[in-house]
């Protein structure tokens, strides 16, 4: 799944000849799983409809503060534009645009929208060579860079004009791959890996029935999808659940019981950088497994049960540079529990549910949760969908991380 998925970008659009590649791009936003709308300088549409794009993009396209063909327009507002882009691309980008970006000069909606945006801007220059080398192009290029745009360095190759060298405008899969990787190599936490537990384990007490709990999982998997979204790559070690998962960052190795889980984790964990306990792991489990279904033949049937060996613990025993969360469920002595476990275990950070808070625990979509630090500092968090805890869970990572 590429990084670009669930992004807003605003894709500006000049009066090029390579404007005809915008057709391209905006397909290959759309094949990302990336929202597109589409600004144009009134000269550009000579170059690409705006239906083609609006029909691509299925958004409407814009290129006037107000569109004066419709009766009944309303003003098309460059700064809420500029708020809902997650990313600002401006291709092509021609050297009469970028000078104008370069000087605050504001004449139409796109470069307005461009003086507005909160969020990167991105530029891919496009003109004929001449154009290209000469020294106000260049102290255009400088001055954008300085402002912090960052520009997407156009090929070499022919050119409009029959010539031959660099001007032309990177192809649509270049600019795609060259913003991809751009935002990966930002993040936070390219290049680290993320171990994480997820779901219930099921103990075996004959070929059809088991010991288990209510965990969905998707607390666990939430994190996973935070942490891939801060450029790590995550190793998901899940138990049995409904939850699915799918992002080029993000493997999933399945298990079923405790041992299962156990040795799975002890397979990656000396070769992570963080590692997050959030599965609901069975303490017991059968210390006899029946090969064949157990009949109903009498009114009781007793269950000897012994411990399963403890994950968390024996990570925190064998841990060297890893960073370690784990989780506490309780329903009394919420704060003491964690603070032990937190202590006992050898963690870096603890993050406690009570099932006394409407709300949190296992099965629904919200949790409420405290995080304590290795210094038994507690924060606590208001109750929340699970998406957004896990995004509270990885910032307090990052800070332990980093500090």
């Amino acid at each position: 799944m590429s990084i670009l998925r669930g992004k807003n970008i605003l894709l500006g659009i000049t009066a090029g000849i390579a404007a005809y590649k915008t057709a391209s791009l905006v397909r290959l936003f759309i094949k990302a799983g990336a929202q597109v709308k589409v600004i144009m300088t009134p000269a550009s549409k000579e170059f690409v409809t705006p239906l083609t794009l609006s029909t691509l993009s299925k958004n409407s396209v814009h290129s006037q503060f107000v569109d004066e063909d419709n009766d009944n327009a309303e003003w098309n507002s460059h700064v809420d534009f500029g708020l809902w882009a997650d990313l600002f691309l401006i291709a092509p980008a021609t050297a009469n645009t970028m000078s104008k970006m370069a000087t605050g000069n504001s004449d139409n909606l796109l470069l307005a929208t461009y003086l507005s945006a909160k969020c990167p801007v991105y530029f891919a220059p496009a003109m004929d060579l001449d154009m290209f080398k000469h020294k106000t192009t260049k102290t255009s290029i400088t001055t954008l860079e300085r402002f912090g745009n960052i520009q997407i360095p156009p090929a070499s190759g022919e050119l409009a004009s029959g010539l031959v060298g660099e001007g032309r405008m990177a192809e649509p899969e270049d600019i795609i791959s060259f913003i991809e990787n751009d935002i990966l190599d930002k993040l936070p936490l390219r290049g680290k890996t993320v171990l994480i537990t997820a779901g219930p384990t099921y103990e075996a007490i004959d070929p059809v029935r088991f010991i288990g709990n209510h965990s969905s999982g998707k607390m666990g998997y939430e994190i996973a999808k935070e942490a891939a979204k801060l450029g790590a790559k995550v190793l998901l070690i899940s138990g049995p659940t409904y939850q699915q998962i799918s992002h080029s960052l993000i493997e999933v190795v399945p298990v079923i019981s405790t041992q299962d889980m156990y040795n799975a984790v002890h397979d990656y964990f000396k070769t992570v950088d963080i590692a997050v306990f959030s599965a609901a792991v069975s303490d017991y489990k059968p210390k006899n497994v029946s090969q064949e279904k157990i009949k109903k033949t009498s009114e009781t049937f007793t269950l000897e049960l012994e411990k399963t060996q403890d994950i968390l613990k024996s990570c925190g025993e064998i841990k060297d540079h890893q960073l370690i969360v784990g989780f506490a469920l309780e329903t009394q002595n919420e704060i003491e529990n964690a603070k032990s476990k937190l202590i006992n275990k050898n963690l870096d950070l603890i993050v406690l549910n009570s099932l006394n808070d409407k709300g949190a625990g296992f099965g629904g979509t919200t949790n409420k949760v405290t995080i304590i630090d290795k210094y038994e500092n507690a924060t606590s968090y208001a109750l929340k969908s699970k998406s957004e805890v896990a995004k509270d869970i990885m910032t307090e990572i990052l800070k332990q991380y980093h500090a």
